[in-house]
């Protein structure tokens, strides 16, 4: 099924989806309209969609991606032909009308270049990262919904040596990166297919000879395979995860971890963290930017006192490698 057969389905906001420079529309069910641009968002006044044909273009839609959207099944996740995420939701779910979200996938891929002439990162730190990254340093890059992390790991990861073997695994396939030795799977979660998840696709991709491993998003079950990975020998792997900071970045991988791994101590757990990550990156959304806000760099974990050694190699106040400091793990902006 080609883009354009669904577009006459979404006519009424195809400037929208034409527009590269756009990253995200929204539909309310009040049948108001509104979009992003440069992390700011705006309303679209011009849009009018009446509730009627916006509900069945989306049922024809469903149903030519084998899916299913009627009142058993009033929530639709889709990934349209272009590589868009689609996510609406009907009546009674919500109302008066349906409501609807796309995630536009992006026309450009960003360089390391092109962050740093958007004022994304500085050209120092991101020498730095990528001589880390080429050394095979592993690292964890944090941030809220669209703040850009999938851009700054896809950007990052052209450090890695073209002679390595890297193996991706996404929810929806958005990296694309450009290397010779490259296996690039996606979960199947949202068919009505043979369910495959991050969990699945991660411990087969241990027997896929990896020299990396590249996870789009740490969100459940696979946190305890990403973690033991890590520890047995596939270092040099690259996640994002989402979190306010880069402190409680490592605190909710450790959360994670704890949920699908009860036996182990929460301790016992940031104490392998302590061990499997060199780097977190928190990345932020500010208007009409996406920023790199903070990287510490780990050194271990200290048992006795139950903190995290770390240097902060980009603090929020600073842009230089200042002494080591400690996180609480009870207080996470604590310094000890």
């Amino acid at each position: 099924m080609s883009f354009d057969l669904i577009l006459p389905f979404l006519r009424p906001i195809e400037p929208l989806l034409l527009d590269d420079s756009i990253s995200e529309i929204m539909g309310n069910p009040d049948a108001s309209w509104w979009y992003e641009r440069d992390g700011i968002v705006h309303r679209e006044p011009s849009v009018h969609f009446d509730a009627g044909p916006l509900r069945t273009g989306l049922e024809v839609i469903a149903n030519q991606l084998g899916k299913k959207l009627d009142d058993d099944n009033p929530l639709l996740h889709a990934q349209l032909p272009d590589g868009s995420r689609l996510a609406a939701v009907i009546p009674p779910v919500v109302r008066p009308a349906p409501a609807l979200t796309i995630r536009k996938f992006p026309s450009r891929h960003y360089s390391v270049d092109d962050l740093i002439a958007r004022g994304t990162l500085t050209r120092p730190l991101a020498e730095f990262l990528a001589a880390e990254i080429h050394k095979g340093k592993t690292l964890l890059i944090s941030g809220g919904t669209s703040t850009g992390k999938t851009t700054v790991l896809r950007a990052l990861a052209a450090a890695i040596p073209d002679e390595q073997r890297i193996v991706v695994i996404e929810d929806t396939s958005e990296l694309h990166l450009q290397k010779p030795n490259l296996l690039s799977a996606e979960c199947q979660t949202d068919t009505f297919k043979a369910r495959i998840s991050f969990d699945d696709l991660l411990k087969s991709a241990l027997r896929w000879r990896p020299d990396r491993i590249i996870l789009g998003e740490v969100r459940g079950a696979e946190a305890r395979t990403l973690l033991d990975s890590l520890n047995t020998g596939h270092t040099g792997s690259l996640a994002t995860i989402h979190a306010n900071s880069a402190v409680r970045a490592l605190r909710r991988f450790a959360n994670l971890v704890l949920r699908s791994h009860a036996q182990a101590t929460f301790e016992d757990i940031e104490a392998e963290i302590g061990e499997a990550i060199d780097y977190v990156i928190h990345v932020e959304r500010e208007p009409g930017c996406r920023v790199v806000r903070e990287v510490l760099r780990l050194s271990e974990y200290d048992r006795r006192s139950q903190q995290f050694q770390f240097q902060v190699v980009l603090g929020r106040d600073s842009n230089s490698i200042s002494s080591i400091n400690s996180i609480r793990k009870d207080a996470p902006y604590a310094i000890a």
